[in-house]
């Protein structure tokens, strides 16, 4: 969790102004004078560990309440906006995206929404298209915004869902030595589907295939033990978590079926995740090797990606890991999956840094690699990522490059294994990355791929810099 001077001032006067209470009688609560108070929530002083477990115990409140990461992610969503080359006229600087979060969150919440809905007309009207082999014109629609909305409001925590992958390992008795045999047991006896593990041929290019009619699951020869037993308990996910998952979506109030189909799939995913990594005895194995993610797969016989991705997901509260981030992009930059329990800010609209740590790996192949990164607002985050190469296939099939990252908070970074032997507290150890180069205003970058769209490009034949596009405030 991350308190911020910049925003906490106002989550203190909400607080007061929800319990009805003036500044004298709060301070007196408190312990404090109402002078103090009032420089408190005008940000003019900090707020103290005492004085926040203070408040913690008298007005019986979550710390976690008083997170500014909800705030930080909606200044950086608004920036974004702001940043649209159809904003060109009114340039809005970071000072006011803070003072706009800060007072009136619901009216900046609402600037976003409305922002995408604009975007996805904007985009619809555009129709997007791409050029096939066959000559035609086919147009593409990726509706993954709103799931990844949906996943991130939620933390990637789901306590109804954890407690239906619990109740499954109970009853099904599932142990590592014989948890194949049990899922597809449970599955025979319980549902009345069976297993097949079909060649590669008869699969025609997919991993898994379902047949309501027969109630045949067929998965691919050529997915590793890891994966079988992931697709097995996915199959399972969707029947015996359906309520919990139909809750899940149904609160989520998602405005397309694509956008429901997305969640599901991605709530039995979590449901696979969580069967395989029960998480209680994952939590006291992550705790106990300091997140050491290689030991962790081989403990629970997983992959490294799922492993990463379930250390992501331990949020219950009382009983929660360090805060991460996950994302996972391919070769050429494009990020597939990402979950931020940590505050990390991704770009919604664009692409990542380049040199975000993410993209390095591929540098080093299999090699698990670290940075300290700094994004432009000074929140400070410790990473890692290592490549992934996906052998799915036989000798003419390609191989898959994917790269993934995990990270928290600097704060807690010593907690993990991977940040053994460094200087953490080094302010320049840092490496200063972006958001994206549409949103950053550094301009000594070598690594920038163009402009930001809140500055005037600046083209002088007669000056090259370590940067290929020069700019200047726009005014």
């Amino acid at each position: 969790m991350v308190l911020s001077k910049a925003l906490l001032g106002n989550k203190i006067r909400r607080l007061r102004q929800d319990q009805k209470l003036s500044q004298r009688q709060m301070s007196e609560q408190l312990g404090i004078s109402a002078s103090y108070l009032n420089l408190i929530e005008h940000d003019e002083r900090p707020v103290t560990v005492s004085l926040l477990l203070k408040l913690g115990q008298v007005f019986n409140v979550d710390l976690q309440e008083l997170s500014d990461e909800p705030d930080r992610r909606l200044a950086a969503a608004l920036r974004e906006v702001f940043a649209d080359a159809g904003f060109a006229s009114g340039d809005v600087d970071v000072e006011e995206v803070r003072r706009l979060v800060s007072a009136a969150p619901n009216a900046a919440r609402n600037i976003v929404d409305l922002y995408r809905a604009w975007r996805t007309a904007r985009e619809d009207a555009q129709a997007l298209q791409i050029d096939l082999p066959s000559g035609r014109k086919q147009r593409v629609v990726l509706p993954t915004e709103e799931a990844r909305d949906f996943f991130e409001s939620h933390a990637n925590y789901f306590s109804e869902i954890e407690s239906a992958a619990e109740a499954l390992t109970q009853v099904a008795a599932l142990k590592h030595a014989d948890r194949a045999r049990g899922l597809v047991d449970r599955l025979v006896e319980a549902h009345g589907i069976t297993t097949d593990i079909a060649p590669l041929e008869r699969m025609a290019g997919a991993l898994r295939r379902f047949d309501p009619a027969s109630r045949v699951l067929s998965l691919s020869e050529a997915l590793p033990r890891a994966s079988r037993d992931f697709h097995l308990a996915y199959q399972l996910g969707l029947i015996e978590a359906k309520d919990a998952i139909d809750g899940a979506i149904r609160a989520g109030k998602l405005s397309s079926p694509e956008s429901e189909t997305l969640c599901r799939v991605g709530l039995a995913n979590y449901f696979a995740g969580a069967v395989l990594m029960p998480y209680a005895a994952f939590l006291g194995e992550a705790r106990l090797v300091r997140y050491d993610i290689e030991l962790l797969m081989h403990r629970f016989d997983v992959s490294f990606e799922q492993a990463a991705h379930r250390l992501s997901t331990l949020q219950r509260p009382g009983e929660a890991s360090v805060p991460f981030f996950f994302v996972r992009a391919d070769i050429a930059g494009n990020i597939s999956k990402r979950f931020s329990a940590a505050g990390f800010h991704f770009s919604r609209f664009g692409g990542s840094c380049a040199r975000f740590v993410l993209h390095e790996a591929f540098a080093t192949p299999g090699l698990i690699r670290h940075q300290i990164a700094r994004l432009p607002d000074g929140a400070t985050f410790f990473a890692i990522a290592r490549t992934l190469d996906r052998r799915t296939g036989s000798f003419h099939t390609p191989v898959s490059h994917l790269a993934v990252g995990l990270g928290c908070d600097i704060a807690r970074a010593s907690e993990l294994v991977y940040a053994d032997g460094l200087d953490l507290a080094r302010v320049d150890a840092a490496t200063e990355i972006g958001i994206g180069c549409r949103l950053c205003e550094r301009s000594d970058c070598r690594q920038r791929a163009f402009p930001p769209l809140q500055h005037r490009l600046v083209v002088d034949e007669t000056i090259k810099g370590p940067s290929a596009y020069a700019f200047r405030e726009r005014r």
